[in-house]
């Protein structure tokens, strides 16, 4: 049984007087990430710079207000990696959050407080983000269930921006029945009743997983979902390669990402940490022309993506390549699992499309999560999808 250190999830920061309405989400309570507005509480995004030169924000965002006035209680903000621009928990300016299902491995980020915090018991609604995978990851990483939603369904005003056409809003919950109790807050219902029957697999995915035994723990969780929905047949890759599609992911975000903070960023020396300082350089080099043919490319992937999914189809994937890296792996090894990490996360983020990870498996004595990727706006019929199946390989057991 792990004993596991003090979490650093929560900011250590006072709580405004919110009113807490009274709704399906009354007696739970809320971790709010440092990207979102709260009324009387300072944004500050994981930069201490940015906190200091923010006043406390005036207005709460809508999204965590919804939450609020369905009767979750604040508990506090949690930390995230600096301007959400990374992908594995480790922020240079404050102490790591812990990842309670494997102390000595990474949370994943950038929603690392948040997962850190539910995973911990130490709420059990948090609120977080995902531009290239600050969901998914962390949620595969931490054994939670975590769903990328369709782009632009929930709102972000009031959110720190990191790339406007990438960025959704999540959140981790305690369960997959609680989870689902958020949903139905935070999402209209579908615009369709969306029947996922048809399963697809894309061979090519499965050889960013990093090593047999890896290999082995997804072939187990597949079986599980196929066993659930029936036998998956094979789909044909898109026309750009996974190399094309996830320069294409990192050139839109830097662009975005410039224009978003670029003019902060290059008044004075930041203080940025490693990894985020270098991402931040990358992006400031990044032309409008170079932006301009990667959202055509965006454009050609997400329309081959709609033709295979149609309105019934599931694409089951990996969620990461393995269990979350040691927390004190090399730097360079942490950029590298980094970069081979994103070419399988892009694909929802580039189409616009949701995609659920759920915590089926393990290696190594680490989670790790499986995903199925859905058409567009299909969030509620993959949340529902994947607490049947949970719920099916809990009884199993």
């Amino acid at each position: 049984m792990h004993t596991i250190p003090p979490l650093n999830a929560l900011l250590d920061v006072p709580l405004p007087a919110l009113a807490s309405g009274r709704g399906p989400l009354t007696g739970e309570t809320l971790a709010v990430k440092d990207i979102f507005d709260v009324a009387g509480m300072v944004t500050g995004g994981g930069n201490p710079q940015k906190a200091a030169e923010s006043p406390p924000a005036m207005h709460t965002a809508p999204a965590i207000q919804m939450l609020l006035d369905n009767g979750a209680k604040l508990a506090g903000k949690s930390q995230t990696d600096e301007f959400a621009f990374s992908l594995l928990g480790q922020n240079a300016h404050f102490p790591h959050p812990v990842n309670p299902a494997a102390p000595d491995r990474v949370t994943g980020g950038s929603s690392s407080g948040s997962v850190s915090a539910v995973a911990g018991g130490l709420v059990t609604i948090a609120a977080g983000s995902d531009t290239g995978g600050s969901i998914r990851a962390p949620a595969s990483f931490c054994g939670l269930p975590g769903l990328r939603t369709t782009h632009g369904r929930i709102t972000l005003e009031g959110a720190l921006p990191l790339a406007p056409s990438l960025d959704v809003f999540g959140w981790f919950a305690k369960d997959i029945a609680l989870y689902e109790k958020v949903g139905a807050v935070l999402l209209d219902a579908d615009a369709q009743d969306f029947k996922l029957t048809r399963p697809l697999f894309i061979p090519l995915l499965e050889h960013f997983l990093i090593g047999e035994a890896e290999d082995a723990a997804y072939r187990k969780m597949y079986a599980t979902v196929c066993a659930h929905l029936g036998q998956a047949r094979s789909a044909r890759q898109p026309t750009a390669s996974m190399d094309d599609l996830y320069l294409c992911f990192r050139q839109i975000q830097g662009f975005e990402v410039w224009q978003a903070h670029g003019a902060w960023i290059a008044a004075k020396d930041r203080g940025l940490g490693p990894g985020v300082r270098e991402r931040f350089e990358y992006s400031s080099k990044i032309d409008r022309t170079t932006y301009d043919t990667q959202t055509r490319r965006r454009d050609l992937f997400r329309s081959e993506l709609g033709d295979l999914l149609r309105d019934d189809g599931v694409l089951i994937l990996p969620t990461v390549p393995g269990a979350a890296p040691l927390a004190a792996a090399a730097f360079d090894d942490l950029q590298t699992y980094r970069e081979r990490m994103l070419h399988l996360l892009c694909l929802s983020p580039l189409s616009g499309f949701p995609q659920i990870t759920l915590p089926l498996g393990e290696v190594h004595g680490a989670p790790f999560g499986i995903s199925l990727l859905g058409p567009k706006n299909s969030d509620r019929a993959l949340i529902r999808l994947g607490r049947a199946i949970l719920d099916t390989s809990a009884r199993a057991i």
